[in-house]
């Protein structure tokens, strides 16, 4: 009885240990959250489409649609700042950071629609490391802020 308990106690911990392992892991793909949102928009994550709410974790990959007269606000891990504008859709193609030395890369193509960003860590650190694109061009960073207007392409 005694050893039983014992070994329970062991699955126990180390199961509270293995949680903790692939939450903090979970945690570093993690590019950003929502923010805000005005209206709907449309999140599509491996495949899978669902509609995004304020406080949603946004991963490498996700593409996010706005819906007409919608609007939404990312907050990404480095602190760049994103705000899309009615109709539009982004995809995070690559985020990796590094809290500690503020390296990483961030490259997000805009497909349809409005952009608005400040830079954040990433692009301070390393300017070269931040790339927006449209279907028709590539955006290297070199300032702070700036707007991407990719028009109602498909």
């Amino acid at each position: 009885m005694r050893g039983t308990r014992l070994r329970g106690a062991l699955f126990l911990a180390l199961g509270i240990a293995l949680g903790s392992f692939v939450t903090c892991a979970a945690a570093q793909d993690v590019a950003g959250m929502v923010k805000n949102l005005k209206g709907q928009a449309q999140l599509d994550r491996a495949g899978k489409s669902q509609p995004v709410r304020v406080g949603d974790s946004l991963m490498e990959g996700d593409q996010v649609s706005t819906g007409a007269d919608s609007s939404i606000g990312i907050v990404l891990r480095d602190d760049t700042l994103l705000a899309a504008g009615a109709k539009s859709t982004l995809l995070i193609n690559r985020f990796a950071f590094n809290a500690t030395t503020h390296e990483g890369r961030l490259d997000s193509t805009v497909k349809r629609g409005t952009l608005a960003v400040i830079s954040g860590k990433i692009a301070h650190a390393n300017p070269d490391a931040v790339q927006f694109g449209t279907n028709t061009m590539t955006l290297g960073v070199r300032g702070t802020e700036f707007i991407i207007d990719a028009g109602d392409q498909p």
